[in-house]
Formats: C-alpha cells, structure tokens, sequence
C-alpha cells in the first residue's frame, strides 16, 4: 500500500472540496491515486445524496443571468438557510446558472443531464450536496427572450431570496430594474386585467355580491358596488394597474409609458414557495445519523 502524504490528502482536498478524513480515505481506498480518489468520493458522494433523497429542500436562493437577448432566472434548493449562505452552494448556483443560459435545455431532466467538466449537472449538484451535508437540488428555470429594442430589468431582494426579471418595451434599463423591483416586492399575479381568467373574476364577483348584501346594502346599488369592489381587486392582482412603489401617484403602467416604454413581461421566483416544508423528528434525526 502506497504511502499517504499529508501533501497529496491537501491536493485533494482542494480539489474535491472534501474534508480531510474523506480526503484521506479516498487516498488509501485508492492507492494514493489521485484520480481513482477523485472516483471515490464522487461514489461515496452520490451514496450520501442517495439517503438525503427523501429530504425537503426548501431553503436555498435564486439567480438570474443575462446573455444578449436571452435572460434566464434559477432557483437552486438546499434543507437550510446556513448551507444556502455558505460559499459552495453560492459556486453552485452559479455554475448552474451558467450551464442553463449555455445549453439552453428544454426541461428539467435536460438540464440535470447537460455536460460539464466533472460529467453532468447532476453530477455537480450531487458533488455540492457531498460537500455540505445537504440535499441540494435544481428545483425550476425559466428563460426569458427579448427584442434588441426591448429592455431586461432584473433584480435580486434579500441576496437571492427573491428574483424578479421584467421584460419592457422600449424605455431603459434603469426603468426596467425599478419594475422589476416593484415586482418583487408586491407580488403581482397577473401582467394585465385581460390576462386574469373568467372563472376566477366569477368567483370574486361572487364573493363581493354575498358580502355585500350580508352588509345589508340596498338591493339596487349592490351590483355598482360590486363592480367598484373588483375594480379595487383587480387592481392589487395586475401589474400594469398596481399603484407604483417609488410613486404611489402613478400605475405601473403609467410609469413605464412616462419612461416611453410599454410593459411586456414578469416573472417572479420566491424561494420555497409552493414547498410544504417537512416537520422534522429531532431524536430520529439524531438517530439517523448515529447510524
């Protein structure tokens, strides 16, 4: 058996993102082959992964990246909000937003199965939960095209806890950013009235209808009120009529046409939303691990 020197466990070490121990076991598993090493701990990395699979991955951050007229917004998962600050899942999220705007893929399963230097996407994000000792995971994407005359806005609340991306005609860049910071702090449902559905304004006349004649209103003024009611609704749900953050005087839409743009797009990524968060037995866990 080939000796292990503390040089190569360290060469290996940074290499792997493993701790020493690991490092060092990899080593002497392998002979003191550094790339059968490597083989290892990818193996015993994808074992790790494989019993964390039933985990719920709730916490995490999202990204957006920009290449010419293609935008693309991630949102990358990991079991807590610590592993989501640490400096490898940052890389990761990273690296993977980088692997989505370069391959483009159509779906899921596409972009987990795009190539990169260590063998997949998979294979990355199965390196990234060895190395924090957390379920990590790709959990959605979106991309997002434009015109050349077209405008990204993009911004990123709470270091990546939420990320919005605005798509607008014409005005500027500047304009675009500040929508798309009004988007990610009212959380708009719908860019226009036109786009909300029949079933759901149905409903909520409905609802106003019965609260209104439950307040005892005079029968021939209920249905003006109700419309007034749905009037006020729709616009707290639609972008283009939500009363703009940096100036309450003005829509959305108003802002953006005063700017000479016109609104065509948002989307709008929360982490976790969505993500029944599992309740979890701290004496099984502990349990768990003793295993």
């Amino acid at each position: 058996m080939a000796e292990i020197k503390a040089k190569q466990v360290m060469k290996l070490r940074k290499k792997s993102g493993a701790g020493i121990m690991d490092a060092k076991k990899a080593l002497v598993a392998s002979d003191g082959d550094m790339d059968k090493a490597m083989d290892w701990l990818r193996e015993k990395g994808i074992a790790k992964a494989a019993k964390k699979s039933d985990r719920i991955a709730a916490e995490g951050l999202t990204n957006i990246a920009v290449d010419g007229n293609t935008a693309v917004i991630v949102e990358l998962n990991s079991e807590t909000d610590f592993v989501a600050a640490s400096d490898p899942f940052k890389e990761s999220l990273a690296d993977v937003t980088k692997v989505l705007l370069e391959n483009k893929p159509a779906d899921l399963d596409a972009a987990l199965a795009s190539k990169t230097a260590n063998g997949t996407l998979n294979d990355d994000l199965i390196s990234t939960t060895q190395k924090t000792g957390e379920k990590v995971s790709l959990r959605r994407f979106a991309f997002v095209n434009k015109e050349d005359g077209d405008n990204f806005g993009v911004y990123l609340h709470q270091g990546g806890r939420i990320a919005a991306l605005v798509v607008l005609q014409g005005a500027d860049e500047e304009t675009a950013k500040d929508v798309a910071m009004h988007v990610a702090a009212v959380n708009p449902e719908f860019m226009t009235r036109e786009e909300v559905p029949a079933d759901r304004l149905a409903h909520e006349r409905e609802v106003f209808k019965e609260e209104t004649l439950n307040e005892g209103k005079p029968e021939k003024i209920v249905d003006k009120i109700v419309e007034g009611r749905l009037n006020k609704f729709l616009s707290q749900i639609c972008l283009a009529d939500q009363d703009f953050v940096k100036d309450p005087d003005v829509t959305v839409a108003e802002y953006v046409e005063s700017k000479g743009g016109k609104l065509k797009s948002f989307i709008r990524y929360e982490v976790g939303e969505g993500i029944e968060k599992k309740q979890s037995d701290l004496a099984a866990e502990v349990k768990e691990q003793l295993k």
